[in-house]
């Protein structure tokens, strides 16, 4: 099939809840993405921050086809070697004593919440079981993850959602100390929020809502699925802020685009949480585990993460400098970087897709940009010339 007969298939067979770019993209090799027609695009979103390790990696491929002869699924009513193995890496790397392996972000987002309700039962007994979130934060699409979802568009045709799910404003925490009380079991934030525009949470703040879970008894979620492994050029962005959660959730660049998530937990939280009071059929199988083994391997490498960090200052320090009227502010930690512009994000994207360069969004007029996690300078000063150009 062509290009038109794929678009035209897709419309008539797939339920239409995205609006796709008029591309069909059929492969990729590192930080380069090759559609239909045979041209090439620098991947400047790597499937919105998730292949960390650009594409067609050859360890994670052959890891892949290697996990392939051997287990790809048996459920989790038997152990499995690379969970295991996956899941000492996560704890020893981190704050958590336990880790609890889903499929997607909003799953773990889904299961930190229940445990959050779970350990404030135990603890506390009924009626602690408010929710506070912040305004632009995006923590998933599924009911319960929907609820902390500040935009509107999101929640409300699906209503109703939780009760008990209040929204203060990002780094107020005059704000938050007005909703974080004795009814509270728990409050999410993104260390640095993605969908809501690249915000990253001041450290004053995140010391604030630890101190005030902290007197209420409130269990305090890292929402790090987006911002975490490697992306700010830290293991963990909370690393920046000296301030720890209870629990923490993670998905996105963790197995370089295979289908995984992960709650990782305190003891005092996973104690809580009984036998059959939580599962996955899929979650934390034998094939998507052995893939995440590699990726955290290469990941928490410390030179890896010092070249994340100096290509992001780099990327910043080019936007920083690039001779448009259009551009009003450039942030982000790492290489995870917003762009503010007088004008709709969306006609940066079209231009910059006709060019050869994909590029995605993070509200009406912020350009959001998060390539591999490998990408080199010369590779971004490539890219930062074609949004010049489009700009």
């Amino acid at each position: 099939m062509n290009t038109n007969q794929i678009i035209q298939e897709e419309s008539q067979y797939i339920m239409q809840t995205y609006r796709r770019a008029d591309i069909v993209l059929a492969r990729g090799e590192g930080v380069y993405l090759y559609d239909t027609e045979g041209r090439r695009y620098l991947d400047f979103m790597s499937g919105i921050a998730v292949t960390a390790l650009g594409h067609s990696d050859p360890q994670v491929a052959a890891t892949i086809a290697e996990a392939a002869t051997t287990l790809t699924h048996v459920s989790n009513l038997y152990y499995t070697i690379p969970q295991v193995e996956l899941a000492k890496r996560l704890v020893t790397h981190s704050f958590a004593d336990h880790v609890f392996f889903a499929n997607s972000g909003t799953e773990s987002v889904e299961g930190a919440l229940k445990f959050a309700r779970k350990r404030a039962l135990v603890q506390h007994g009924e009626g602690k079981s408010g929710i506070v979130a912040f305004k632009s934060g995006f923590h998933g699409r599924t009911m319960g993850a929907l609820s902390t979802t500040y935009k509107a568009i999101y929640r409300e045709p699906f209503g109703p959602l939780l009760d008990g799910v209040s929204f203060a404003p990002f780094n107020d925490l005059e704000a938050a100390r007005a909703l974080i009380g004795p009814d509270t079991g728990a409050v999410i934030v993104e260390p640095v929020q993605g969908e809501g525009g690249i915000n990253a949470a001041t450290p004053e703040f995140l010391r604030g809502l630890r101190e005030l879970c902290d007197e209420h008894g409130a269990t305090l979620i890292f929402d790090e699925i987006q911002c975490g492994l490697g992306r700010t050029g830290r293991l963990w962005a909370h690393e920046a802020f000296g301030v720890t959660p209870d629990i923490m959730t993670l998905a996105k660049p963790l197995a370089n685009g295979l289908p995984i998530g992960a709650i990782l937990l305190t003891e005092e939280v996973a104690s809580t949480v009984g036998y059959g009071e939580h599962g996955t059929t899929f979650g934390g199988g034998p094939l998507v585990c052995s893939v995440a083994n590699v990726v955290f391997d290469r990941v928490a490498q410390p030179e890896f993460l010092a070249a994340v960090t100096a290509n992001g200052e780099y990327l910043r320090q080019q936007l920083r400098e690039l001779d448009s009227p259009h551009v009003l502010e450039v942030r982000g930690a790492g290489l995870m970087v917003g762009v503010d512009l007088d004008i709709p994000a969306a006609q940066v994207m079209a231009a910059a897709r006709s060019a050869g360069l994909l590029v995605i969004n993070a509200g009406e007029t912020t350009l959001r940009i998060a390539p591999p996690l490998i990408i080199t300078k010369e590779q971004i000063d490539e890219g930062v010339a074609v949004l010049a150009n489009c700009l």
